[in-house]
């Protein structure tokens, strides 16, 4: 990146850029690297620049902890790689949108959206795509150590380094009620500690 300045070029390293920096955990950097495609896409006016740079916001918003703005961003994204016909990349961003809905609490919804990505990933012949899918699929929230989906999405959050005032302030509850949340998820999990928490999230894949 630092050694590319054309724009044009550039175009084609940063959406791959932003994903490199969530997988590093990166996400300031990611969310300027997505603001840089945001710039580049309003100036050209594509649509495909434009899906490419809902896309990255999407993503950058979950991994921020903000799913509901995600999801915004994820279905404009969807619905421009629609439109000029690009079905493995509007399945891309359905898997995203499938995790979006599971922080949202919206179990139904994540697995509609997971199911619809499949499907296309099946038709398309993209196998590690469907595997991937597979393994999303086998980890439902009902059967994860019996946590609720209000748990889930508690453990979620903890797992994206926000605090018991911020998860109340985001989730609109008191203090007391997320206090309960965490106590419960550290007992359902045996797990002693956030960290323990977190770890126990990404190894079974709910975040």
């Amino acid at each position: 990146m630092a050694a590319t300045t054309d724009q044009v070029k550039r175009i084609r390293l940063l959406s791959a850029h932003v994903e490199i920096m969530l997988a590093a955990g990166d996400i300031e950097e990611a969310r300027r690297a997505c603001h840089e495609l945001a710039d580049i896409a309003e100036m050209y006016g594509t649509e495909p620049l434009r899906a490419l740079a809902s896309h990255a916001r999407g993503a950058v918003e979950l991994a921020d902890g903000e799913a509901q703005a995600a999801a915004i961003w994820l279905r404009r994204a969807i619905e421009a790689w629609q439109q000029v016909d690009a079905p493995y990349e509007a399945a891309r961003v359905g898997v995203i949108m499938g995790l979006a809905c599971r922080a949202l609490g919206d179990n139904d919804g994540a697995v509609l959206e997971l199911q619809a990505a499949r499907t296309v990933f099946q038709q398309l012949g993209a196998t590690p795509d469907v595997s991937r899918i597979d393994t999303l699929l086998d980890t439902r929230p009902d059967e994860a150590r019996g946590l609720s989906a209000r748990e889930l999405q508690v453990l979620r959050l903890i797992a994206s380094g926000k605090t018991n005032k911020e998860i109340a302030n985001e989730l609109h509850l008191s203090g007391k009620t997320v206090d309960r949340h965490v106590s419960n998820i550290f007992n359902k999990l045996d797990v002693p500690t956030r960290t323990a928490a977190t770890a126990w999230a990404y190894e079974h894949r709910l975040v």
